[in-house]
C-alpha cells in the first residue's frame, strides 16, 4: 500500500500518522506543496493524506497549487481512492467537492471537546461522546454532498464528516505529538489573541502525555477504519 501526504507548511507533517503507516508496512510518500514541488498522479498512491494549514482553500488567486491540488482530491474520490483530511485538508475536500468554505465566528484554538455524533450506519466513525481534540482553525465549512456529520464542538459545528466508505475529513489536529504542538504555538503565536476558544500557549503546551496518547490513539481508529485495517 501507498500512502501519500501533501504538506503546506513545515510544521504541519503527519505527526503521529507516521508511526502508524510505518508500523503497517505502508510506501510513505510526501508532496510539499509549499516548496513548489509538483502533484503526481492517482496511480501513485492508494491512500491520500492532506494536511493542514494557515492559508485558505480559498486562495487560489495567490497560491495556484491550490486549484491543482483540488483537481486531485475530486480525481482521487471519484476513483475509490482512500482519503483523510485534515484542519485545512477537511476544507479542502469540501472546497474540491463544491461546498463553501468560510470564516468560522470564533476562532478555535488549543484542547477542546468535540462531541461525537451517534449513527445507526455501521460503516461511519463513530467518536465519542465527549473529547479532547486539538485545535487550530478559524475557517469552517458546510458538508459536502452525501456526507455524514460525525463530530460537532461548541465554536465550530461541522468538525468532522465522512463520504462513502473511504473519506474522513477533521477539522481538528488528532495527529498532534508533544513535539508538533511546540511547532505549532512557535509559528502561531499571532494567532494565540484572546478569545474564548483561543488558548494561550502555556495553557497549549501544558497538557500531559496520556492526553497525547488518547489523542493519536483516536487518529490510530480512524486510520485504522477507513482503511479497514487493525
Amino acid at each position: 500500500m501507498r500512502a501519500l501526504y501533501l504538506q503546506h507548511e513545515p510544521q504541519e507533517g503527519l505527526g503521529s500518522i507516521e508511526a502508524w503507516l510505518a508500523a503497517r508496512g505502508f510506501e510513505i510518500h510526501g508532496t510539499m506543496l509549499h516548496e513548489g514541488e509538483t502533484l503526481p498522479g492517482t496511480g501513485d498512491f492508494d491512500l491520500l493524506i492532506i494536511m493542514g494549514g494557515g492559508m485558505s482553500t480559498n486562495d487560489e488567486d495567490k497560491l495556484t497549487w491550490l486549484r491543482a491540488e483540488k483537481e486531485l482530491i475530486r480525481a482521487a474520490i471519484a476513483e475509490n481512492k482512500t482519503v483523510l483530511g485534515v484542519c485545512l485538508g477537511a476544507q479542502l475536500i469540501a472546497s474540491a467537492l463544491g461546498s463553501h468554505v468560510y470564516r468560522n465566528a470564533e476562532k478555535e484554538i488549543g484542547w477542546h471537546p468535540i462531541r461525537g455524533i451517534a449513527s445507526s450506519d455501521a460503516s461511519v466513525f463513530r467518536f465519542p461522546s465527549v473529547c479532547d481534540a486539538f485545535h487550530w482553525h478559524g475557517e469552517t465549512f458546510d458538508l459536502p454532498p452525501g456526507a455524514v456529520h460525525l463530530a460537532e464542538s461548541e465554536a465550530c459545528k461541522n468538525q468532522a464528516f465522512q463520504i462513502g466508505a473511504r473519506v474522513i475529513g477533521l477539522q481538528f489536529h488528532l495527529e498532534t505529538t508533544p513535539e508538533t504542538a511546540r511547532q505549532f504555538a512557535s509559528s502561531g503565536r499571532s494567532d494565540l489573541k484572546p478569545g474564548k476558544f483561543v488558548q494561550s500557549e502555556e495553557q497549549i503546551l501544558s497538557a500531559p502525555p496520556e492526553k497525547y496518547r488518547e489523542l493519536n490513539g483516536l487518529m490510530a481508529r480512524v486510520l485504522s477504519h477507513l482503511n479497514a485495517l487493525p
